[in-house]
């Protein structure tokens, strides 16, 4: 069984949104001081967080932002919201999806499976380990080395590189990956994508590799190998 903290402070949402989660034998926690999120979050180690942006005391930008700065759980927004910029925000501190409410329940159900199913299913994979340009991509723990140190990347982002390096110096149209990620597309913008692989294109700038994964304009991406081990 899956744990997810819902931080909702719209208390008949937060019911009807536990009410469905639990029919599908999710255990649903939730926060009852919104100055104490962080606490919440350790000690019921969710492997899911669903946020809300407008919550009382502090917005769901800041508690993403405290959560990732010591875990790569996966995260999902809500909001009522919609405008542009509120998405690519979340998609820029490092959420997994986004929901503008209101949304319909079956779509929600669906979301939930889809990042729990990315988060940790292909972690059981034979082979965690891959190596690629001469550095280390650490399928399990989201990681990837070389000489020049490591980074952690998100599950999503991990999941793109993960298919780039399946298929790399070959084109990965955006659609591929799209329905990869989310498998199916009408639930997912375009933009989310792009915010996703400018992330994982500026990480890897850090160990010197964003040359490596070109953008093929109106095709999709590809991810270079130079050194083939």
């Amino acid at each position: 069984m899956f744990n997810i903290l819902l931080i909702e402070d719209d208390t008949s949402l937060f019911h009807e949104i536990e009410n469905r989660l639990e029919q599908w034998s999710y255990i649903v926690h939730g926060v009852e001081d919104f100055g104490r999120v962080i606490e919440t979050f350790s000690r019921v180690k969710p492997d899911l967080v669903i946020i809300d942006i407008q919550l009382p005391k502090y917005n769901g930008f800041h508690w993403c932002r405290m959560i990732r700065a010591h875990s790569n759980v996966p995260i999902l927004f809500l909001s009522s919201r919609d405008h542009p910029t509120d998405m690519v925000m979340s998609m820029q501190l490092g959420a997994d999806d986004f929901i503008q409410k209101p949304f319909h329940f079956d779509v929600l159900i669906a979301k939930v499976q889809a990042v729990l199913r990315r988060a940790y299913d292909y972690s059981t994979d034979q082979v965690n380990l891959k190596t690629w340009n001469g550095a280390t991509v650490d399928y399990e723990q989201n990681a990837v080395a070389n000489q020049n140190g490591s980074i952690e990347l998100t599950k999503n982002e991990m999941f793109i590189l993960k298919r780039l390096v399946e298929n790399k110096n070959k084109i990965v149209s955006r659609d591929e990956l799209i329905k990869s990620l989310w498998n199916d597309e009408r639930f997912i913008s375009d933009n989310t994508l792009t915010v996703n692989v400018n992330r994982l294109r500026k990480k890897l700038g850090e160990l010197g590799f964003d040359e490596f994964l070109e953008t093929k304009v109106g095709q999709g991406y590809m991810l270079l190998e130079v050194d083939d081990q």
